[in-house]
């Protein structure tokens, strides 16, 4: 009966040690939230060259590509489209993309320099640990589509002599739409770049293994030519790629219709006909990458207990 007694109090207060130097886990989300955004600005770098790349793409794509495509790009979604606001909705999700990647560079730096491991062995909430760094993500994404969304704004501005007409067909609610898209298709890549980063522990295979994917990912899809013009063999990968699925829901949004191709759907009408099957195939890889990811996640918090 002693012996019970002695066991439940002893967890008792292992538990309530635990959280006696805790903050409750909102507070402690906020302080992982806070120092991984403080990391952010500290350096400037990281979030510069993230943006640098993708803008380097709207602007040389637009002035190079633009005079060449018009009639492909008319032929997808209207005669009187530009392909700025054709390429926008891709460089969005390019950007999530980006910032997905480097989710798993900053968990390594948190590895090599002991930061993981004084994280699980903290008083903190080891949940609130991980939603603090995730949020700080989301965070970026979102500045950084809305800063795409702007720039692509000012570059339809200049191309049409200050005359740019309508540029998102849904309006400022389907402005948002394509941000909530940019965090929605991020979260699968995010998973995938933070098993590399617990599977391999080292930042350079990390880099490697993720940055390896996103160019073939990119350029086997509709980013940035509608499918009907490219070979065969390209569309029938791009039916498979995430990315032809996180492009094409943005795409709608940004143009007002349906412009999925790769998946024919009539049921809901309109915009919709693209927006649910592209979140239901994002949605359906977020939760597989995402179970693979806690589950490795878990596996090094045991291994670390050890």
């Amino acid at each position: 009966m002693s012996t019970d007694t002695d066991a439940g109090g002893a967890t008792g207060g292992a538990e309530r040690g635990r959280k006696a130097t805790g903050n409750g886990f909102l507070t402690d989300t906020w302080v992982n939230l806070r120092r991984w955004l403080l990391k952010t600005v500290r350096n400037p770098f990281v979030m510069t060259f993230s943006l640098l790349n993708p803008v380097m793409f709207l602007v040389l794509f637009t002035e190079v590509f633009g005079q060449i495509t018009g009639g492909a790009i008319g032929q997808s979604v209207g005669s009187d489209a530009s392909y700025v606001t054709y390429l926008v909705p891709a460089i969005a999700i390019q950007v999530s993309l980006i910032a997905a990647t480097t989710s798993g560079i900053g968990l390594v730096e948190d590895i090599e320099s002991g930061m993981f491991e004084k994280a699980l062995v903290s008083p903190m909430h080891r949940g609130a640990v991980f939603l603090g760094k995730s949020l700080s993500e989301v965070l970026r994404i979102v500045v950084q589509v809305c800063i795409i969304l702007t720039f692509g704004y000012l570059l339809l501005w200049f191309d049409t002599g200050g005359n740019p007409g309508e540029y998102v067909a849904t309006g400022l609610l389907g402005g948002a739409g394509i941000v909530l898209v940019g965090i929605f298709f991020s979260v699968w890549f995010t998973a995938f770049s933070n098993i590399m980063a617990l599977v391999t522990r080292d930042q350079e295979s990390t880099m490697i293994s993720v940055n390896i994917l996103q160019f073939p990912l990119l350029f086997l899809s509709s980013a940035f030519l509608p499918l009907e013009i490219l070979p065969g063999w390209v569309q029938t990968v791009a039916a498979l790629n995430p990315i032809t699925y996180g492009v094409d829901a943005a795409r709608a949004l940004m143009f007002g219709q349906d412009v999925m191709t790769v998946i024919d759907v009539t049921a809901f009408g309109g915009v919709w006909n693209t927006l649910v099957p592209a979140f239901a195939v994002l949605g359906a890889l977020d939760l597989a990458l995402g179970g693979v990811a806690v589950y490795y996640m878990a596996r090094a918090t045991s291994a670390e207990a050890r």
